[in-house]
């Protein structure tokens, strides 16, 4: 049986193209089991017609706040007393702003500020608009008052911009409705993850590197953000734009990441280390090297292990840590889980459409008195069914701080 199976989900859908997509949502949630009632904006409307989501629903629309029929029952306070999670989909810019400042001039606001249920916004705008510091200062009061945001994500836009700012797939957000705890059990948790590769310099023109794209720990990151957690993201050099942390650190080298990482770990509850760390760094020449000879000999010396160091710590953050491999993947993995006395080990095989620089994952998750595999998935779902098994284990160490 689906988790959703017979919860009453209230789907609000705002003005902006990506409301076609909330009509496949509310396909998967009625096909996951939940009971959905539709809210729409009347921009909403003008996108999609109501009939749709009607007949999707089985059940008439709502879009009026002051409606003749049902205000003798004080009907939008029994339609906010009836759900159990408010799942805003898409989120507009508008809609964001209006939350935030505590308004209630249309029927969705007034439901959202009514209701005593999650409420949960998928975001959907321009990339502009998310990145305009209202937007994402509103993003940010609303965690802070235990809104969840799912996503957005990163890619084309309808305006043919790129970035950050479309909606996620309807899949990624009902996985993450399944997956994710709308109460909140990494709230106000100090989550810090290391994501992307390193790049160790030859020469001032030249480095070696790896196929890390960051994909993982940047969803991971945005998952933890959702969820409530405080994070703080050490990267390297990727193509994927800035997340929306309370800390960010850009490096470069192994080195810089060891310094970054054994910087704030102290101060954090959990680290993740999804980064691909080099092993193994060249002393670089001064310049640059020229194409005189046939061959080139470089002498590289070992890295320091970030994980291994942030595990050895006297006040040491659970510590989860990464193991991407070609061959042999569980035996590798426990062997990196007990020479490094990590608490949890993610280990994904590398190759065959899964790993490095695509969107898909799957991961096998060992801990030391248990193990559980989660099947291929974009990264994004991926992301939320990692951290519920980290909660997990992580409140198995400090029931005290479970909220459950």
């Amino acid at each position: 049986m689906s988790p959703l199976s017979g919860q009453n989900i209230l789907l609000g859908v705002t003005g902006g193209i990506a409301a076609y997509k909330a009509a496949e949502l509310l396909r998967l949630l009625r096909g996951a089991g939940a009971e959905v009632r539709v809210v729409m904006t009347p921009a909403a409307a003008e996108f999609v017609g109501p009939l749709t989501f009607q007949a999707l629903s089985g059940h008439p629309v709502s879009s009026e706040l002051l409606d003749p029929a049902a205000e003798s029952a004080m009907g939008h306070i029994a339609l906010a007393r009836w759900a159990d999670r408010i799942v805003v989909a898409p989120a507009s810019a508008d809609v964001m702003a209006r939350l935030r400042a505590g308004l209630a001039d249309d029927l969705l606001t007034t439901l959202c500020l009514a209701a005593t249920a999650p409420v949960i916004l998928a975001p959907a705008m321009n990339q502009a608009m998310w990145q305009h510091p209202a937007t994402r200062e509103n993003a940010a009061v609303l965690r802070q008052r235990g809104i969840c945001l799912l996503g957005p994500a990163t890619g084309e836009q309808a305006c043919g911009e790129t970035g950050p700012g479309r909606m996620l797939e309807p899949a990624a957000i009902l996985a993450a409705l399944i997956t994710a705890e709308p109460s909140g059990r990494l709230a106000g948790v100090r989550i810090l993850i290391s994501a992307g590769p390193t790049r160790e310099a030859i020469d001032p023109v030249r480095y070696l590197t790896n196929r890390s794209s960051g994909r993982m720990g940047y969803a991971l990151a945005a998952a933890a953000t959702a969820q409530g957690a405080r994070v703080s993201l050490v990267s390297g050099p990727t193509a994927l734009p800035r997340p929306d942390v309370e800390r960010h650190v850009a490096v470069e080298s192994a080195a810089e990441m060891a310094e970054a990482v054994l910087g704030l770990a102290p101060a954090s509850d959990i680290y993740i280390g999804t980064a691909a760390v080099a092993d193994y760094a060249p002393a670089p020449s001064a310049d640059k090297i020229k194409k005189d000879a046939d061959t080139l000999t470089l002498t590289l010396t070992r890295t320091r292990d970030i994980l291994a160091a942030v595990a050895g710590l006297p006040e040491r953050p659970f510590t989860v840590g990464f193991a991407a491999e070609t061959r042999d993947l569980e035996t590798y993995a426990r062997a990196k889980l007990a020479a490094k006395r990590l608490d949890m080990v993610a280990a994904n095989a590398v190759g065959a459409g899964l790993g490095f620089e695509v969107d898909d994952n799957a991961l096998h998750v060992c801990w030391p008195d248990g193990e559980t595999r989660l099947p291929t998935a974009p990264k994004t779902v991926l992301a939320h069914q990692l951290l519920d098994l980290i909660a997990d284990r992580y409140h198995a160490h400090h029931p005290a701080q479970d909220p459950r």
